[in-house]
């Protein structure tokens, strides 16, 4: 198998060269940007299977970087951030990013969380045939090409957008609270906001457009969590 690319952007030099000596121990292939634009260009470029972002970078900043980048490719995004504000990193999140690590960080960890998303991006794409996609009214998932359609047109969904449809609309009917979400689609121990949950439910609603004449919706069950619901 070919050695998976990271694109690592950061406008500080030691962060670069610090990440790209960790992820490539772990053998990927490193490409590198030192402010937004220059990550845009790089994105198009190459199209990275892994995207780090710091938030705060010259020229555009992580965030502009990031909706312009949604705009084109569903590429994993992890976003570095130094602020302490649990708003601004949700903000960052409602931006496209799939997941976000508060600096000072272990490198360790962020090369752990990269290596999670390639994991289920590629558990996914093995699945038999009959296990990958899933059919509902005027709803398709196909989680082994990462495309959802709705009403016969294609939704732009992220990488941890899609696994999260994916698993609850596979479990319909069944009660998912946010702590059980975040450890079975981010697949480690997370340490973060369990908003991070909320902010990509209101995504995914927000992308497929559900109407309430539709056959399937995603529900909040007050003060537990979320459910995919296929009405009879």
């Amino acid at each position: 198998m070919p050695e998976p690319t990271v694109l690592i952007a950061d406008d500080d030099a030691q962060i670069r060269e610090l990440l790209t000596l960790y992820f490539r121990k772990e053998g990927f292939t490193v490409a590198t940007a030192a402010d937004g634009a220059e990550t845009i260009i790089k994105v198009q470029q190459l199209n990275p299977n892994l995207l780090i972002l710091d938030l705060m970078m010259p020229v555009l900043d992580g965030l502009e970087a990031c909706r312009q980048i949604r705009k084109f490719s569903a590429v994993p995004i992890i976003m570095l951030t130094a602020l302490s504000d649990d708003e601004e990193r949700i903000t960052g999140l409602d931006s496209g990013a799939d997941d976000y690590v508060g600096k000072p960080f272990n490198p360790r960890e962020v090369v752990a969380r990269g290596k999670a998303v390639l994991r289920r991006q590629t558990a996914a794409k093995q699945q038999p045939e009959n296990r990958e996609v899933l059919r509902f009214s005027e709803l398709e998932i196909n989680l082994g090409e990462y495309r959802a359609t709705v009403g016969g047109k294609e939704v732009s969904l992220t990488a941890k957008e899609m696994e999260l449809l994916w698993h609850m609309a596979s479990h319909a009917g069944r009660v998912f609270s946010r702590e059980q979400l975040l450890e079975s689609v981010w697949g480690y121990s997370y340490c973060g906001d369990t908003r991070t949950v909320d902010t990509h439910i209101k995504r995914i609603r927000q992308k497929l457009s559900a109407e309430e004449n539709n056959q399937w919706d995603i529900k909040t069950v007050w003060g537990v969590g979320y459910k995919f619901e296929v009405k009879s």
